[in-house]
């Protein structure tokens, strides 16, 4: 099993990240939390979840062992598999997401694309005292982006969300219109602010 990969970091997008270890480049799928955290870095680690199955050998990679261990909770939770895992740890904090199960907050969680109501009480239910129990709930690292071009913005978050998922169309009408409301908006807090109204 792999800990951790440590290396250059060569390539990032919101939704991946490629990291050079000894020669060999790891295409590693994280969250937004942790592409802020990795931002304008060259070398980075990131703790590692690897899941294999028939059809692939996919790698999630974490900026912290706390959202690793969330990560972890969450894909125990029946129905809720590594994308959708992603997704919530994309739209929400670690922190946040702490808060969000230990509340009972459904509503917040039903925000999430891919997450009904009955999903996100399972959640809730399931993770509410494991959550309580390992004492989650340090910040996440703030990101630290200086604003880029307008356009830049617009692309990477449309490229983000079709990424994860979501239909080119209504992810770039959603983005346009985010980035009409607050132009000075960096590029994850676009993706988040999108992940809640797609």
């Amino acid at each position: 099993m792999i800990e951790y990969i440590k290396g250059e970091l060569v390539e990032e997008t919101p939704a991946q990240a490629v990291v050079e270890c000894n020669g060999m480049g790891y295409g590693i799928n994280i969250s937004l939390n942790t592409y802020s955290a990795i931002q304008g870095k060259n070398n980075v680690k990131l703790y590692i979840y690897e899941a294999i199955r028939e059809d692939a050998h996919v790698l999630y990679g974490f900026a912290t062992k706390e959202e690793r261990e969330l990560f972890l909770m969450l894909i125990s939770v029946s129905g809720i598999g590594g994308n959708t895992a992603r997704m919530i740890l994309s739209a929400l904090s670690p922190t946040e997401l702490c808060n969000v199960i230990s509340n009972g907050n459904d509503k917040l969680l039903k925000t999430v694309k891919g997450i009904g109501l009955k999903t996100a009480q399972r959640i809730i239910v399931e993770l509410k005292d494991k959550i309580a129990s390992t004492g989650i709930g340090s910040s996440a690292p703030v990101s630290t982006l200086s604003t880029t071009v307008h356009s830049e913005i617009y692309e990477e978050a449309v490229a983000a969300l079709t990424m994860l998922g979501f239909a080119q169309a209504p992810s770039q009408k959603v983005v346009a219109t985010i980035l009409k409301e607050e132009p000075d908006a960096p590029v994850e807090k676009v993706i988040k602010m999108a992940l809640k109204r797609l």
